[in-house]
């Protein structure tokens, strides 16, 4: 079992001034794996005073210094690709297939920046008048479980273009992720204290962080509660604040749909990374008009999205991250039955000899009426409420029948139809016809799902302030 007692401040791993500590447990079979010493509010000084020193240069940095930092990070992040998918299988559960090319898309997100930052203009004059993009200053990330190595990479990258200094505070559920992304750090050799990483309690180092008045702007991604509370907190000293906050995405099949492309694609879109991703289409609105015709598909589908050992390169759905997390999604299960939804796949319960684990039953539910708990509650878990509509007008009625903005999905062959359907979903971003992505586009949330955006330039701009000087 692997002990980790240290953490990344000012260029070097340090001990911890913290002293509690937190055992590391495989998902899967409930073992213990590592131990952790969590840091505490003198550990985050540290870190704050260390970023604060390096921001006196690195906020003046030239757009090349950035830009090299950046291709060295990807250099370093990609070499451990394959460490960061064995450890996110064995510390989080997520399967292999999806975590893989998670991990890939962190790394490549460091080229991604370097793009947009190459095409970003950081001043811009007329007349008489100059106005240059100066970077914020020291910049607290805070990043949830879920995909450990991609949520670092994402935020450090948008940051570093910027020329912001950073205090990182990964879940400390992810030690032994956070610990090899920390040896690709070390590898970059960035400029002492431009990133230090300090592993505690969202309690403890996230709220220092977020009073703390050396730091200027707080991103964050997790769960809206907290996004509110740092918002709140944060504006004692005025934080710039980025809030990436979940949702409960729907997913349009129209009429027209290809049910043999557009199921499978569902159950993807709703059960990937477990069913523990903020993007999940965990709503399914089809016509009424074909609903006994998607019940049959879903159900002739539903058995090569079982849950079984994420090691598995077959395996679609793994553990829950935490026994915590597995009541959760059990309670969710339970209420929807309670509330009338009828189970077509799953339900309570362990899946068959998976006992060992914090698995679930990968669950369909239909019958489900936009009003109840499944279809209005963001559950982290591999749960699909299949919901019905008259037509498209209705479709988007639902969609947006939530306080909830994230993502949606649209599927139809009429690819006019499912745009003007697509254009009307009030959501940061919605894909058709799949799952998709594109690092150089905005992502984040209306409504509770959050403020602000992260990717591209648009990501960048977030960590900028304008500076106008005029003679």
């Amino acid at each position: 079992m692997k002990t980790i007692t240290t953490h990344y401040i000012d260029g070097a791993f340090v001990e911890s001034h913290g002293r509690e500590v937190m055992d590391i447990i495989n998902p899967t079979n409930r073992k213990p794996i590592a131990r952790i010493t969590l840091a505490d509010e003198e550990d985050a000084r540290r870190a704050i005073a260390a970023a604060k020193q390096a921001f006196v240069c690195f906020g003046q940095s030239a757009k090349q210094e950035r830009l090299e930092i950046l291709r060295n990070l990807h250099k370093a992040v990609s070499a451990r690709v394959d460490d960061l998918t064995r450890i996110m299988v064995e510390e989080y559960g997520g399967v292999v297939q999806f975590a893989a090319p998670i991990v890939q898309a962190g790394a490549d997100v460091f080229q991604a920046a370097e793009k947009a930052l190459h095409e970003l203009p950081l001043t811009r004059s007329w007349g008489k008048t100059t106005v240059t993009m100066e970077p914020v200053g020291v910049a607290g990330l805070i990043s949830p479980w879920n995909a450990d190595a991609f949520f670092l990479c994402m935020k450090l990258a948008s940051a570093i273009a910027a020329g912001c200094t950073v205090v990182m505070k990964p879940s400390e559920l992810s030690a032994l992720q956070t610990s090899v992304w920390l040896e690709c750090i070390y590898e970059a050799k960035l400029p002492k204290g431009v990133c230090n990483v300090v592993a505690g309690r969202g309690d403890v180092v996230g709220a220092e962080l977020v009073r703390n008045p050396d730091v200027a702007k707080i991103s964050f991604t997790g769960s809206a509660a907290v996004g509110r509370s740092i918002m709140r907190d944060g504006a004692a000293t005025m934080k710039r604040v980025t809030l990436e906050l979940g949702g409960k995405s729907p997913n349009i099949l129209l009429d027209d749909a290809d049910l043999e492309k557009a199921i499978p694609n569902a159950f993807i879109i709703g059960f990937m990374n477990n069913g523990q991703a903020c993007v999940a289409g965990t709503r399914l609105l089809v016509p009424k008009s074909r609903f006994d015709e998607v019940k049959k598909t879903l159900l002739d589908t539903a058995p090569a999205f079982a849950a079984g050992d994420p090691a598995d390169p077959k395996t679609a759905v793994g553990p829950m991250v935490t026994e915590k997390q597995y009541e959760r999604v059990q309670s969710y299960i339970h209420k929807g039955i309670e509330e009338g939804a009828e189970v077509l796949v799953g339900g309570e319960g362990h899946p068959p000899g998976l006992e060992s684990g914090y698995f679930v039953k990968p669950t369909v539910f239909v019958n489900v009426r936009n009003d109840m708990t499944i279809a209005q509650e963001e559950i982290f878990g591999p749960v699909l409420s299949v919901i019905t509509y008259e037509d498209d007008e209705d479709a988007i009625r639902i969609a947006n029948d939530t306080e909830y903005g994230l993502h949606a999905y649209v599927s139809g062959t009429d690819l006019q139809r499912a745009r003007r359907v697509a254009s009307q979903i009030r959501a940061g971003r919605v894909a058709i016809n799949g799952l998709l992505d594109d690092q150089q586009a905005p992502f984040g949330g209306f409504k509770h799902s959050g403020v602000g955006r992260e990717f591209g330039t648009f990501g960048i701009e977030a960590y900028l302030e304008s500076r106008a000087i005029l003679e």
